[in-house]
């Protein structure tokens, strides 16, 4: 099933990866269509890196590309002259449960972010760019109670999802369980939690991040081997949960052993 990407940002990031998948794996062919309707610079630029790739370019009246974005969420459907559309299967964050899986069994340290009903789009899409700056292996959303779909999170990241894999689970519990079976540490973030100066990090980390209002759930909540915090001087209640996630990631980082 093809899906409809819009925004600069998003298309030329997507582009790039492919062009490294490509590179990666010869002889391979790009599943990619832009269409287009007009060419101002940034359409121009990534036309030309779409016939770079050999992807089928096709030049479309604005209504058609309208009809395109019309079942999307309405803050993606200012398509601004320009439509991709992808498989989500043939690009790196679509991989499924099983395959994260495989990938991460290969792997003798990693560090791994869960978002626990995490419902506003940008602060998924700010956690994505802070998992791709400090070089996270993925991130683990629930099927239902998330941000949304890969196209919101392709362009509120503002292209990161397309080199950080995101993975969809049916059930965090059992996901939990199943990074535990692998070597996996489990911290939870929540204000009433050790304090992350105080800890040490293993191998294999994976950090639960909760919703904006209420948290990590109880059940999430009870597989979690360790609960960290952020020390904080403030008068308001708590940080952000994107700034609260940019900041132990990158603390975390530093800190896991290698």
């Amino acid at each position: 099933m093809k899906k409809t990407i819009t925004g600069f940002h998003a298309i030329e990031e997507i582009l790039r990866a492919e062009k490294i998948k490509i590179e990666k794996e010869r002889n391979s062919k790009s599943s990619l269509e832009i269409f287009y309707s007009k060419e101002g610079p940034r359409v121009k630029k990534i036309l030309e890196a779409g016939r770079k790739l050999n992807l089928k370019i096709e030049k479309k009246e604005n209504n058609f590309l309208d009809s395109l974005t019309k079942t999307l969420p309405e803050q993606l459907r200012d398509h601004r002259g320009v439509v991709l559309l992808t498989g989500v299967q043939n690009q790196k964050r679509g991989m499924s449960l099983d395959e994260f899986s495989a990938k991460l069994a290969e792997k003798d340290s990693a560090f791994v972010v869960i978002l626990d009903s995490i419902t506003d789009p940008h602060n998924t899409g700010s956690i994505i760019r802070s998992a791709d700056q400090f070089g996270i292996d993925g991130i683990i959303v629930p099927e239902n109670k998330s941000a949304g779909g890969f196209e919101i999170i392709s362009k509120v990241s503002a292209g990161a999802a397309a080199w950080v894999p995101y993975v969809e689970a049916t059930n965090l519990v059992r996901t939990v369980e199943m990074l535990k079976k692998e070597g996996f540490w489990i911290y939870g973030a929540d204000a009433g939690g050790k304090p992350l100066p105080d800890l040490k990090f293993p191998k294999k980390t994976a950090l639960i991040m909760g919703s904006e209002g209420k948290g990590m759930s109880r059940l999430v909540e009870e597989t979690c081997d360790e609960i960290v915090s952020i020390p904080t001087k403030g008068k308001l209640d708590s940080l952000n949960v994107s700034v609260a996630a940019g900041i132990l990631l990158y603390e975390i980082s530093r800190k896991k052993e290698k």
